[in-house]
């Protein structure tokens, strides 16, 4: 089994490229893990995830990463999986509404890779292997801190957690029919600026953690 390892920055995977075991990388072996670099927001990753897709046809695409969360009910560096994905910042914004491209009928809500306006992954109950809370997500290039864009976010598309890159492997995956899963860390709640209060160190320790456990389940997985 060919599996890739994606994430927009070295950091959040360093730990666990540096520890995997060979058994589960070593030439030969039934499950080959590689890492992915992709860039941060989703032009660099929709480029990236593409010809890593084309060239590469991996079994298996495990996207991971940190992310804010929305749920202030939900413990920061926890880790959880995203069910579905949902374009957040791709629109317009009129007499303070937020409209997106489904409201201005530039894309139906059904055209392929979209369900009901969502970017679903369908591969999810065949590989949330460690059973993680699952999640809906809304992906943005510009990470969100005003209150009245939270509340607009919230509003349209009740979403737990913001990505930066998360649409633009559901979009590419669904479209290439390659098995995914979106994998993420909770480093801090949408909108609080004050790092201080954030939790990256443990919640890269955490994600780190999971893939590790979650390359011990693949190899072991009949």
């Amino acid at each position: 089994m060919n599996v890739v390892i994606a994430a927009a920055t070295l950091p959040e995977v360093e730990r666990c490229m540096q520890n995997i075991d060979a058994l589960y990388t070593g030439v030969g072996k039934r499950l080959k893990i590689t890492f992915h670099i992709t860039g941060v927001g989703v032009l660099a990753s929709a480029v990236s995830l593409t010809k890593l897709m084309l060239e590469e046809r991996p079994d298996l695409v495990i996207q991971a990463g940190v992310a804010g969360c929305f749920d202030i009910t939900v413990p920061l560096a926890s880790v959880v999986v995203v069910k579905e994905e949902m374009l957040g910042d791709t629109g317009v914004e009129e007499d303070n509404e937020w409209k997106d491209i489904f409201d201005l009928k530039l894309h139906a809500s059904n055209f392929p890779p979209f369900e009901k306006r969502k970017l679903l992954n369908p591969w999810l109950a065949d590989y949330n292997l460690c059973e993680l809370p699952e999640v809906d997500a809304v992906t943005v290039n510009e990470i969100t801190t005003k209150t009245a864009r939270i509340k607009q976010l919230i509003k349209k598309y009740a979403p737990v957690i913001e990505t930066m890159e998360g649409a633009a492997l559901h979009y590419i995956a669904r479209l290439q029919n390659v098995a995914f899963v979106q994998v993420r860390a909770i480093s801090n709640y949408v909108g609080e600026r004050d790092k201080t209060k954030w939790l990256m160190k443990e919640a890269i320790l955490n994600l780190n953690d999971h893939l590790l456990e979650y390359a011990d389940k693949l190899y072991h997985l009949k």
